[in-house]
């Protein structure tokens, strides 16, 4: 195809050929490119600008974002689990661990107490979503709180558990004369006939009449604190110190199995029945001291009697006859 232009010349009413100079080339050529690069540029402009044209980077990363914001709801979910097992388990904190060990139980308060001060999360401020990531930090860091009470707390729990152990394996909680061994329930705790002069005193034990030699049972666990007979009245006794306020007292023995300062088990054989000290016949004279102060050891004696037979032996310690010594 010819590269030369004519025009139509009216006075001549003949075609002639154009030729232009060369500004006028360089002009056009200068007006075409200028021209390209503006309409480009403008076309490129409103591609970038354009909400729903992305280049393949952005679609990626809109990808990842949208893939994130996924796991972050995810994670919400899983920490709001969370949530509800600690509160469950801080109720039966409070309401069953706490109370069956004699605790107070851990104010709400203190539980659920955040964090004040400076904005902690000022740093996390300023993106698209700032929101749910602060909302989300803020739960992990209130759950981080909560469980190292929790677990503070359950430390505590394990500590009274085991001293509670200690304090049952205390109690003087068996008969010190086995049933089979008994002649009988001579006496028990509270006013009695004196034998010697008959007045009426406080029998601050229980008698339990046997033969002699019969064997005498250690209570509970505990320490041999006296194996003598230097104490007026009792003859050769024992006394043994079981922690936590607890005593027992072994009197009127014939001999004993045990020294003192030796560590003695629930069970062990301590002393054998007699009739030593201020006695009327061969007897064991038993108490339970609590805190320096003489209690009912009837009310002890639940490990090694059926309840038919403890029901007897309250019938019986509680009748007001004459006692032994």
């Amino acid at each position: 195809m010819s590269k030369s232009k004519y025009y139509y010349d009216k006075k001549s009413l003949s075609y002639k050929e154009l030729k232009l100079s060369k500004k006028a080339k360089f002009i056009n050529t200068f007006a075409f490119l200028f021209s390209s690069f503006f309409f480009g540029a403008l076309i490129l402009f409103v591609l970038i600008s354009t909400p729903h044209l992305n280049t393949p980077t952005e679609l990626t990363q809109e990808r990842e974002l949208n893939n994130y914001k996924i796991q972050m709801d995810v994670l919400n979910n899983r920490l709001e689990q969370l949530e509800a097992v600690l509160a469950d388990l801080e109720s039966r904190d409070n309401n069953i661990y706490r109370v069956l060990f004699e605790a107070n139980p851990i104010d709400s308060d203190v539980r659920k107490a955040g964090f004040g001060g400076i904005n902690r999360y000022s740093d996390l401020e300023g993106y698209d979503n700032s929101r749910i990531i602060i909302e989300t930090t803020k739960k992990i860091d209130i759950l981080t709180k909560q469980l190292v009470i929790q677990s503070k707390s359950l430390d505590e729990i394990e500590k009274l558990a085991q001293n509670k152990q200690l304090l049952l394996a205390a109690m003087p909680s068996i008969q010190p004369i086995k049933n089979d061994d008994l002649t009988r329930l001579a006496s028990g705790f509270g006013m009695r006939t004196d034998p010697f002069d008959k007045s009426r005193k406080m029998h601050s034990g229980m008698d339990f009449s046997a033969p002699r030699g019969t064997p005498v049972y250690a209570a509970s666990n505990g320490k041999v604190v006296r194996a003598d007979s230097r104490s007026s009245g009792y003859g050769k006794h024992i006394r043994i110190d079981h922690g936590f306020g607890y005593l027992t007292l072994y009197g009127h023995l014939d001999s004993y199995n045990v020294r003192r300062d030796q560590k003695v088990k629930k069970g062990d054989i301590i002393g054998y029945v007699g009739n030593t000290g201020r006695s009327k016949g061969f007897h064991l004279h038993y108490e339970v001291h609590k805190d320096g102060k003489r209690v009912n050891p009837v009310n002890y004696f639940y490990s090694n009697l059926s309840p038919e037979e403890f029901d007897e032996i309250l019938r019986i310690s509680s009748q007001e006859n004459q006692s032994l010594d």
